[in-house]
């Protein structure tokens, strides 16, 4: 698989000729929004087998690779090259394919009202090859114990078709906010907390959830303990029922780190305690905030970095994106920027004539244009943003990554994956 950014004068035929494929081959691969209209500065993964790497000043075939993970010999040999040959600017090297590691993938999805929108229906069937686990969000814990279900139409028989662990999400939302009080309830009045286990066994154990998976937030500070209590509670429950147990994290950088999203969430506690854990490690750029990348590379290791030396790195699941934001400039703290899918983006700076930009320092692409006299700015995932993190779970040796959430086109992600991973299927 081939990562290409479209550089001024391509089109997607003159690509396609580069590297020995199809136009069809490139546009069914990349759902491409505007294939006659390419954007300088979009990036788009190139359906073959292996990839090329085209020779920078300074590069030598032992610096090559080096960054490919293979010996310089047997580079020079694939090649049909000398080992001590020059390498000129420009020249076409054939890079295999590597070895792939084993990785659990899982995605949120998140259904509104009395009924699941074909489209999110058809998202999560086209994901759910990709996946270990299937999310549907979320069961809404109540105040006396019972569940209040969400709307999950096919996603129980998709889930079953593909070989995905249903993971049963409970939050302690009320009005689709996090409630502390909620959170108080349920971790401290200990018949209200037995019936709610009672609740979830019955549910799950009816709906063939395998996975229970508490997503508790805004918690108070003073309920760590309570919460980190009941999750061992739980957690020898479900085991005889033969199920997992997971949580999700907010990004903490440090044991002490301050404020209600942070303080209740023990990073140590839980890594004992439960199956694995997914740590939200985006937000960064979020809808109420200024415009910048939703996910850096720089924030999000240092999270993770953090997150290992609490619990090992099999247990750890990295929180990713697959959306952006589309500000108007300048930011006014109130004002609520648009979300918008990486396919969207594409298409937005399309429409506009504007190039799509790459910053180095966060891994992720954006842009800038003008509509109806206002400047706007946009922040997304692409294929190099997205391989960038792929990367750093490789470096990391962590269990895998979770999406937030299905129901936004990135068609070059679920490729990648299957390019870096082998998913692993949970069969009981």
């Amino acid at each position: 698989m081939q990562i290409h950014v479209v550089e001024r004068g391509q089109t997607v035929s003159t690509i396609a000729r580069t590297y020995g494929t199809t136009v069809n081959a490139i546009v069914e691969a990349n759902d491409l929004p505007n294939p006659n209209d390419l954007v300088i500065g979009q990036a788009m993964v190139i359906p073959i087998v292996g990839s090329f790497y085209f020779v920078k000043a300074g590069d030598s075939l032992y610096s090559i690779a080096q960054r490919f993970g293979i010996t310089y010999q047997e580079l020079a040999r694939i090649n049909r090259i000398q080992p001590n040959q020059p390498l000129n600017v420009g020249f076409r090297l054939y890079i295999p394919t590597g070895q792939k590691r084993a990785g659990e993938f899982n995605a949120y999805v998140e259904p509104r009202g009395t009924t699941v929108a074909p489209a999110l229906t058809a998202s999560a069937r086209q994901a759910a090859p990709y996946l270990t686990y299937l999310a549907p969000f979320s069961f809404q814990a109540q105040r006396d114990g019972t569940l209040k279900e969400p709307t999950l139409g096919q996603f129980p028989q998709i889930a079953r078709a593909n070989n995905n662990v249903l993971m049963m999400v409970i939050t302690n939302q009320e009005n689709d906010q996090f409630s502390d009080e909620l959170g108080r309830i349920l971790l401290n009045d200990i018949a209200i907390q037995d019936r709610f286990l009672n609740n979830i066994v019955a549910t799950a154990r009816r709906l063939g959830f395998r996975d229970i998976h508490f997503d508790f937030e805004y918690l108070r500070p003073a309920d760590r303990e309570a919460y980190n209590s009941f999750l061992r509670k739980a957690r020898d429950r479900f085991k005889q029922e033969g199920w997992l147990i997971s949580t999700a994290l907010a990004p903490k950088t440090s044991a002490t780190q301050k404020g209600k999203w942070y303080e209740a969430h023990d990073y140590r506690a839980h890594g004992e305690i439960v199956d694995f854990v997914i740590i939200m490690t985006y937000e960064w750029g979020y809808s109420g905030g200024p415009a910048q990348a939703v996910s850096p590379i720089g924030p999000v290791r240092k999270v993770l970095e953090y997150a290992l030396t609490e619990m090992p790195g099999s247990k750890i699941m990295m929180g990713q994106n697959l959306y952006g934001y589309d500000w108007t400039l300048p930011f006014v703290q109130g004002s609520v920027a648009r979300a918008v899918s990486p396919q969207q983006a594409i298409r937005i700076a399309a429409e506009n004539n504007v190039n799509i930009q790459y910053d180095t320092r966060a891994q992720a692409p954006f842009f800038k244009y003008t509509r109806d006299g206002r400047q706007h700015e946009v922040w997304f995932e692409d294929a190099r943003s997205i391989q960038a993190k792929f990367d750093l779970i490789k470096e990391l040796n962590l269990r895998g990554m979770s999406y937030w959430k299905l129901g936004l086109s990135f068609p070059q992600n679920w490729l990648l994956i299957v390019e870096n991973f082998n998913v692993t299927k949970r069969t009981t």
